[in-house]
């Protein structure tokens, strides 16, 4: 997964088999980066995520803004073979 590997880069989540049977999970933590997509997908999404995990807002929004950064990303190569 791209954005994994660019979250693992940016040390905001990471796996080690010795932590959550090697699950992704926010650095520092046990929680799971799943944890937070399931947050998102629900009725109060990010809000409610924050508001249970504080310590982990500036992590959400790194991943927030990853995310958003490989999407356009994506679009452009997208745009650019279309256009070639």
């Amino acid at each position: 997964m791209k954005i994994q590997k660019i979250l693992d880069r940016q040390g905001i989540v990471h796996t080690d088999p010795e932590i959550m049977s090697g699950v992704p999970v926010f650095v520092g933590t046990r929680v799971p980066l799943q944890t937070f997509f399931d947050y998102l997908e629900g009725e109060s999404g990010l809000a409610e995520f924050l508001q249970d995990f504080p310590h982990l807002k500036t992590a959400a929004l790194q991943v927030l803004e990853a995310i958003a950064k490989a999407m356009l990303v994506d679009r452009e190569r997208e745009t650019s073979a279309d256009s070639a």
